[in-house]
């Protein structure tokens, strides 16, 4: 079914008038009239009915003419949109770990924006643990992320974005409390919580305990950093963490560890060769002119 011919019809049907609606849609009268015979002929029906010097609807023609102008309307909306996107508007979905959703994200998400006032972007936050944010960039949720790094992960780019410094928190009146920095071996004695395996935090926490080849004792696995802190603020263990700034408002003592050395980066994640959309693009460039590493 021709488009144009669509186009015709709904003209046609609101001025009831072949040569106005010719006029209008600047074309012939003979060529709107072959176009409305197609049509009718496609369809198998009479669209369309004398009366007096004008043209109206039939039947047919008034139920043809409800669904054709909700489908046109639909598709002008949509090709607005895409028009809008290939400009560099629209939506960004983007995926990030809970930690970084204090400071890092929306300090650079307004830098963005306000870089770009004269712009129609939007962005929807997402937050969750590594494992399950790279699952929402393999699925097309996301456009992009902001995670740990999974090394078996070949679909993904993992780019190096900044630092984010672990500490051990235990809580006010532990024995290890009055310390301000201290050997991860030292705290093998106590009860630990850890992120479960479904965090990207676990391998590298894993990794310190290797290095010093000790094992800890496992109280809880848990999957959010929040929840680390609330237990252990209530004497549940004691825990390694990134260094939030809501830890200062907990009931915790924050102690550097000084050995093994910590090195834990942060990525931006993104689907390798894959389309993305020219605005979610300039925002990736704008990330990587801005990595703090």
């Amino acid at each position: 079914m021709n488009l144009y011919h669509l186009r015709y019809f709904v003209t046609l049907a609101h001025l009831e008038h072949y040569t106005k609606a010719a006029e209008k849609l600047m074309i012939t009268q003979p060529s709107l009239s072959h176009a409305i015979s197609v049509l009718e002929k496609e369809l198998g029906v009479s669209l369309f009915e004398k009366e007096g010097r004008n043209v109206v609807l039939t039947k047919c023609g008034k139920i043809f003419l409800s669904d054709v102008d909700k489908s046109l309307e639909l598709l002008d909306s949509n090709i607005r949109t895409l028009k809008m996107i290939s400009t560099g508007e629209g939506r960004i979905d983007l995926a990030f770990l809970r930690t970084l959703g204090t400071d890092f994200v929306p300090f650079l998400t307004k830098i963005f924006l306000q870089n770009n006032p004269e712009k129609s972007i939007n962005f929807h936050f997402y937050t969750g643990v590594t494992g399950d944010i790279i699952d929402g960039l393999k699925n097309k949720k996301y456009d992009l992320a902001f995670c740990s790094k999974i090394k078996e992960e070949q679909s993904i780019e993992f780019i190096p974005i900044a630092k984010q410094d672990l500490v051990l928190i235990v809580p006010t009146d532990h024995p290890l409390a009055h310390r301000d920095t201290i050997d991860l071996a030292e705290t093998i004695p106590y009860p630990q919580i850890l992120f479960t395996k479904k965090s990207g935090l676990r391998p590298v926490i894993d990794d310190l305990f290797r290095k010093i080849g000790k094992t800890p004792k496992i109280a809880y696995e848990v999957e959010e950093d929040q929840v680390i802190a609330g237990l252990v603020s209530n004497n549940f263990g004691i825990a390694i963490c990134p260094n939030m700034t809501m830890l200062n408002s907990m009931n915790l003592k924050i102690i550097q560890i000084t050995n093994p050395i910590i090195e834990r980066d942060f990525y931006l994640a993104v689907m390798k060769d894959k389309y993305l959309t020219p605005v979610v693009q300039n925002f990736k460039n704008f990330v990587l002119e801005h990595k703090q590493i």
